[in-house]
């Protein structure tokens, strides 16, 4: 037979009650162990979602400070059921009146002994749980903290005898209590009888112990009486206490430390003048209030000198005082608040909150000028208390219930905020061993404020409801009858905030406060009661969030306790408990002190209490919004196995099902990072229990509902985590696994990539047609070339399925053409969107149907899932269903944690809606095409496919294909691709550009490709199955081209059968793709091209030696310098090499523009009216900048080419002008661009690198034209030249002044004639006027008028003189030109028809 069971609980077991407040089904998880010398157990509570819940071990009631705790112990083997019957008996006596309590009037102890007609109260309370030794140094500061008396329970038969009971009753006290603390200050042991036919043999008197037979008619009458005794010993040790703390040396004691710690009150030494307690006179029992009217009052100095242990915790000195009775011998050296504030707690506990109220304000007084903020605090709260008291006492606070001006708990609550304030403010240090206690003094004054206004709110208003709560000292919380319904709607809490005049908000605020660092200091025990009123708090207020918030906390800490209590050696075993025998080993032996060394004994693991917890933490992540029961846990027989279902092809899948996996959990709640760390939480309690049933359970609940926001690391070590406990579970025997979670494996199945060498392009039977136009398909953006459908296949090629899968994979199931398909089985993570490739071969070109495929899940069936492709009509209907969803969602408004998905469902008012059924489905369809042929490269002349080139320079590539397939190739195109193509097409389609700029954008794109063969090559092309041939492709330097492409487009077209036909429109091609990294050096730019007027210069090259300097002059040598201009370039070497710069002139002429020429040594012949070639050369060092000049002649084009509008050299129809541009600037632009392009073709740039082979172009296309260089450049309608003549008697015509150097040496103060010729150079005939300008005018005498003189008609290529008097006054330099325009333009520099300059040089002398 089974023993019984103890009170001795085992690590974790769960204990099933019935709350009386709630009438609600509770569980409590108790779990004990060992924590320094004290047995610690607590209480979990997940709180039901329909009423708030509070229960828990420490009721921290409000009023506790009043609270006489008298402490349960169990002694012997007495039975859980009977402690627990017989600890009800003693708690139904919740307060004694203090009439009933025998009084004791010997000396001290009759201080706090009641008088016999006293009308208070002694309120009781009887935990079963010490509180930690560490707890100790608040015995004085917090003497209701600590069990005043001790009532051992036990029970006895036949056997048992009293005095082995009382010995055990005593050695449980002595490993309960320390030796050396004042506390109990009584103790009884209650021996209850059961059975009839118990003989007990008293024997020997033992003071202390009281039988209780079971045949007792009143037992309760006599366990009240023996209450009332226990209480009257309880209060005369009061007196024996304040007695010891009256001495000098008690009062020192007192004001030694921040939380002293007296000794028994025997041990205080007698003071030093010799004075006894026993000289005093006696002090009345019915008044204990200090007499400040007499005046004979001293008080003796200390005997010892004591060092105090901090600053601003006593008072160094201390005025007189007031006269108070008994406290002659309390010595000066210390303050008497702390005295006081003892006395106030004390008169509290006794019953007595007069007497308590006029000591606490003694004290307050007192603190207020000391820095003493702890005792300050704990002052206040106890005169709270004293309020609260005293409003419960006196007609249960009837007379409060009315309020005047401000509500009656405003002065309770002012000081309470300013006890909270007084113990954050303490000062501490980290190291500070009363760290831990001040926190703990903290977080209970908090409480303590959150309870009180709890107390009120749950009560509406201050009254006898809220008191009766505050005052409530049961192991189970009081709940008002308005907090028992069933009714924790939003609507019903703020009704109460309302009514009561505190809202939620303000309670909760104030219990924020309990949250911060200082909870860690403090111990297991202490955490957990903390946590657990303040969790059950945020319950009762509605805030279920803020309330699985902290029960994480509590979780966390009753995980550490877990794991301390899984000590493998069991030293922590208390004197009480019996030993073990071990393992039965020779020498080890449990008794032994020093502990085993070398063997670990290890107990069974007790899952006893395992559920109450899992019940906690699945009521914490539901409202965080995770359902850990969305795997359900199923009993798998393990002799049987899962059979494989496998769905027949033709079987269609429903819609209804379908729709029920497309809208599953398709409303999320919650944040997703919390809900991670929280699952993760879970699978981490479930493991340290352990239950690995629940683990797995947990890790495959959170990958179902947390799928979409867990990364990769956490799906692997949920999935891990749930494979090895399901291993575990199934190795230790348990029958228990999870059901079929995944629900739909098969995500998506599409066509993988097929390897873009073997990609079958679908191409228009119009490619083998040669184009019409010429348009390049690279400013189109035409790359219909490598468009392709991805669903082709060619025959007998392997073709790859793509599976987006959370399972094992099996194979996919197909229609339609033969296919071959290799199964394939992989471990793929769950829930992880996998891509599994399976590959197969189509044998005949068709149609092929992919359907889906099979799968199975590790301990799951195999089936087959289908993947059906979704038509517009039913993508239609699905929009539908979706929005019909979201508008019955709308529809239904919740809040709160009412939102959850799975309480909404449930809660749609809304009528189910209908779905369409149809009879098949679509799936993917693939076209398998005829076989292609494959061509690769068999060799280029680049290495490693790298280009190295300088701007401009033009080089070749050869690439050599290798046809490799047993199929001809009669169709080959080639498709260049570079990386300045993508950025030039953007620029073109974006129309930003000018026209200008859109010119040159396309002009670099078609005439200076960077790729380009001779598409001639093709025409007759023919390779045959192994055999290879080479391609020669021309490549030229450009700056911003990093890299390239060379595509190769083939396909066997023509055979047999043949393949093509009448109704054919498309034929397929592969492609082949050759990549070519390009470096292209920037090494020449051209800069400011300038197109300046011919000047004059001698022809005289006799004193040249250098052959080179001659050549040079001979080509700058003109001698109609008004006919030509001269080309200026600058050209700067960027690079570290030298370059020899060449331009090349090649100019040729137009007999409709140039009728008369002089071409100087030039001229060849008549018929040549242009000019002969000519080049400039320059070699430009590294980093140096030359600048190159050579004449051109000027030129005219004709009124029709420059009216022609700009070009554009794609097939753009039509161009908007983002500006409005005037006909004028609309002529001048085109004029601009025509006369520049003719230059660009009379001016060729090339280059050579210096000693070296390699060469290329220099392009000018990057340079402008200005007004100026056009008006240069451009040749005038009238030639005009400026001379001067000198008429005499002997020549009637007269002389000219000889010219030197493009300049006239006329004499001072004489007449000469200034003679201007003006021809005209135009096609057709002209009427000019001519203006003449003389600088420095003032110095200058002429004849006539200088504006406007009439020139008049000229034929086209006719000559006219007109000649001016004029006579230079001074010496000097002198400028004089002349304009020649038409008659009808008006004076612009537009309007000029030509020019004419002369320079005269005036010197003392005859002119020459």
């Amino acid at each position: 037979m089974a023993p019984p069971t103890t009170l001795s609980l085992a690590p974790c077991r769960l204990v099933k009650q019935r709350a009386t407040a709630s009438q609600h089904e509770i569980y409590h998880c108790r779990v004990s162990t060992v924590l320094t010398d004290y047995r610690v157990d607590f209480v979990a509570l997940p709180s039901s979602s329909q009423a708030p819940r509070l229960a828990r071990m420490d009721t921290h009631a409000f009023a506790s400070l009043a609270h006489v705790r008298i402490l349960l112990v169990p002694v012997g083997s007495i039975l859980q059921s009977s402690f627990e019957k017989y600890a009800a008996e003693i708690r139904s006596f919740e307060s004694i009146r203090l009439g009933d309590i025998p009084a004791d009037h010997k000396d001290e102890r009759a201080r706090f002994m009641p008088s016999p007609l006293s009308t208070g109260y002694l309120h009781l309370s009887f935990p079963t749980h010490p509180p930690p030794r560490s707890h100790l140094p608040l015995s004085l500061l917090r003497p209701s903290h600590f069990p005043l008396a001790v009532i051992g329970v036990a029970t006895c038969s036949k056997h048992d005898s009293l005095s082995s009971v009382f010995a055990q009753f005593n050695s449980s006290l002595l490993d309960i209590f320390p030796s050396d603390s004042i506390y109990p200050l009584a103790r009884n042991c209650f021996v209850f009888e059961e059975g009839e036919d118990t003989s007990l043999s008293i024997g020997d008197n033992l003071p202390g112990l009281f039988i209780l037979p079971s045949m007792m008619g009143n037992k309760k009458l006599y366990l009240g009486t023996l209450l009332a005794d226990l209480c009257s010993q309880i209060l005369g040790e009061f007196g024996v206490l304040v007695q010891a703390l009256e001495s000098p040396m008690g009062n020192e004691y007192l004001n030694s430390t921040l939380l002293p710690i007296i000794s028994l009150p025997s041990e205080i030494p007698e003071p030093l003048n010799g004075s006894r307690r026993d000289s005093l006179p006696p002090l009345p029992s019915h008044n204990s209030q200090p007499e400040i009217t007499k005046g004979n009052f001293t008080l003796s100095a200390a005997p010892i000198k004591r060092t105090s242990s901090g600053p601003g915790f006593r008072s160094s000195s201390m005025a007189s005082q007031p006269v108070r009775k008994r406290l002659s011998t309390i010595g000066v050296a210390s303050s008497h608040a702390r005295l006081f504030k003892v006395l106030g707690d004390l008169f509290l506990l006794s019953g007595r909150p007069e007497d308590a109220l006029v000591w606490y304000l003694e004290s307050i007084q007192l603190l207020k000028s000391s820095q003493d903020h702890v005792w300050h605090a704990a002052t206040l709260e106890g005169l709270v208390t004293v309020s609260v008291v005293e409003s419960w006492s006196v007609g249960n606070g009837l007379q409060n219930s009315l309020t005047g001006l401000k509500e009656p708990w405003t002065e309770t609550c002012d000081k309470l905020i300013q006890a909270t304030a007084l113990y954050y403010k303490s000062p501490t240090s980290e190291g500070d061993p009363n760290y831990s206690l001040l926190s703990y003094l903290y977080t209970s004054c908090v409480l303590r404020h959150s309870s009180f206004l709890f107390a009120i709110w749950s009560a509406k208003g201050w009254g006898p409801l809220a008191f009766t709560a505050m005052l409530q000292s049961g192991p189970k919380p009081y709940l008002p009858p308005t907090l028992s319904k069933d009714e924790s709607s939003w609507v019903h809490l703020e009704r109460l905030s309302s009514v009561s005049g505190i809202s939620r908000a303000t309670i909760a605020s104030t219990l924020s406060q309990i949250h911060g660092p200082w909870l860690l200091h403090l111990g297991a025990r202490e955490r957990i009661a903390i946590l657990e009123v303040t969790s059950s708090l945020y319950a009762c207020l509605g805030y279920r969030r803020k309330e699985a918030y902290i029960l994480r906390e509590v979780l966390g800490c009753i995980l550490d306790l877990m794991v301390c209590g899984r000590e493998e050696d069991g030293l922590s075993r208390m004197s009480s408990v019996p030993g073990t025998s071990g393992l039965g080993i020779q020498g080890m032996s449990s008794s032994s002190g020093g502990g085993w060394s070398g063997v670990g004994v290890r107990m069974s693991e007790s899952t006893d209490g395992n559920d109450s917890i899992l019940e906690l933490l699945k009521y914490v992540c539901k409202i965080l919004g995770i359902n850990l029961d969305a795997v359900k846990l199923v009993d798998m027989d393990p002799n049987s196995g899962l059979p494989s279902v496998v769905a027949d092809e033709n079987t269609s899948i429903s819609y209804e099902d379908y729709d029920n996996e497309t809208f599953e959990n398709i409303e999320s709640y919650g944040w997703p990072e919390l809900q991670v760390g929280v699952a993760r939480e879970a699978v981490a309690v479930a493991e340290a229990l352990p239950d690995f049933p629940a683990v797995a359970q947990f890790a495959l609940s959170a990958l179902k509902t947390l799928q979409v926001v867990l990364s990769p690391g956490d799906q692997y070590h949920l999935y891990s985590t749930s494979a090895r406990a399901l291993a575990t579970a199934r190795r230790r025997g348990d029958t228990k696994s999870v059901e079929y979670w995944s629900g739909q494996p098969v995500v998506n199945v599409t066509l993988a990539p097929i390897p873009f060498a073997r990609l079958p392009v679908e191409k228009p039977i119009s490619a083998l047609q040669p184009t019409s136009s010429g348009i390049s398909p690279i400013l189109t953006g035409g790359t219909d070339t490598f468009l392709y459908n991805p669903r082709k296949v060619g025959i007998g090629e392997a073709a790859t399925v793509t599976v987006s899968t959370r399972h094992q994979l099996v194979l996919f199931s197909t229609t339609g053409v033969p296919f071959e398909s290799r199964p394939l089985r992989v471990v793929i993570p769950a829930s992880s969107f996998h891509e599994v490739v399976l590959s197969g071969k189509a044998l005949e070109s068709g149609r092929l149907t992919i359907r889906g495929c099979r799968v199975q899940a590790p301990g799951g069936a195999s089936r087959e899932f289908t993947t059906p492709l979704l038509t517009n009509e039913e993508e239609q209907r699905l929009s539908r269903k979706r929005g019909a969803l979201a508008c019955e969602i709308d529809r239904s408004k919740y809040s709160g944690i009412e939102s959850f998905p799975w309480e909404k469902s449930q809660k749609r008012l809304g009528r189910p809606l209908s779905t369409t059924t149809k009879t098949s489905l679509q799936f993917m369809e693939c076209t398998v095409v005829p076989e292609q042929p494959f061509l690769r490269i068999r060799r280029t002349s680049l290495t490693h496919g790298a280009l190295m080139l300088y701007n401009g320079e033009q080089s070749t590539i050869r690439i050599t294909l290798e046809n490799v397939s047993p199929l001809p190739i009669d169709f080959l195109r080639l498709v260049f691709d570079d990386s300045t193509i993508v950025p030039a097409q953007q620029a073109l389609s974006e129309g930003e550009l000018s026209v200008f700029d859109t010119y040159e954008t396309e002009y670099s794109l078609i005439q200076r490709p960077v790729f380009s063969w001779n598409q001639e090559e093709a025409k007759d092309i023919h390779i045959r199955p192994g055999q290879k041939v080479t391609l020669s492709i021309t490549c030229i330097g450009k700056v911003g081209c990093v890299h390239g492409t060379i595509h190769f487009s083939y396909s066997y077209v023509h055979r047999e059968p043949p393949v093509l036909n009448g109704s054919t429109k498309i034929f397929h091609t592969r492609q082949l793709s050759y990549p070519v990294m390009a470096t292209v050096y920037h090494m020449l730019e051209c800069h400011g091209l300038d197109i300046l007027p011919f000047p004059y210069h001698s022809s005289n090259n006799d004193d040249v030696v250098d052959e080179r300097v001659r050549v040079r002059r001979e080509t700058l040598y003109v001698n109609d310098e008004t006919s030509w201009c001269l080309f200026s370039i600058e050209v700067r070497n960027t690079y570290g090499s030298p370059f020899d710069v060449t331009f090349e002139r090649s100019q040729k002429g137009s007999s409709s523009q140039f009728t008369d020429y002089n071409l100087g040594p030039f001229q060849q012949s008549n018929s040549y009216l242009g000019a002969p070639p000519a080049s400039v050369s320059a070699t430009v060092p590294p980093g140096s900048m030359s600048r190159l000049v050579i004449p051109i002649r000027k030129f005219i084009l004709p009124e029709e080419q420059i009216s022609q509008p700009i070009p554009t050299l794609s097939d753009r129809q039509f161009v908007v002008q983002k500006s409005k541009l005037s006909d004028q600037e609309v002529r001048s632009q085109r004029e601009f661009f025509w006369y520049r392009e003719e230059l660009f073709k009379i001016i060729q740039g090339r280059w050579r690198e210096t000693g070296g082979a390699r060469f290329g172009e220099l392009s000018l296309r990057q340079q402008r034209m200005t007004l100026p260089m056009l008006e240069t450049l451009r040749l005038e309608n009238a030639r005009v030249k400026l001379s001067l003549v000198i008429y005499d008697d002997q020549s009637i015509d007269g002389h000219a002044l000889v010219e030197r150097e493009g300049k006239f040496y006329p004499p001072a103060d004489e007449f000469v004639y200034l003679r201007t010729t003006i021809t005209n150079t135009s096609s057709s005939s002209q009427v000019f006027i001519m203006d003449l300008e003389m600088e420095p005018a003032e110095h200058i005498i002429y004849e006539g008028v200088l504006s406007e003189l009439a020139v008049g008609r000229l034929e086209s290529g006719e000559t006219r003189e007109i000649d001016a008097a004029i006579c230079f006054l001074s010496k000097g330099r002198f400028k004089i030109s002349a304009e020649v325009r038409s008659y009808d333009a008006p004076r612009s520099d537009t309007s000029r028809a030509g020019i004419g300059r002369l320079i005269a040089i005036v010197r003392s002398g005859d002119a020459e």
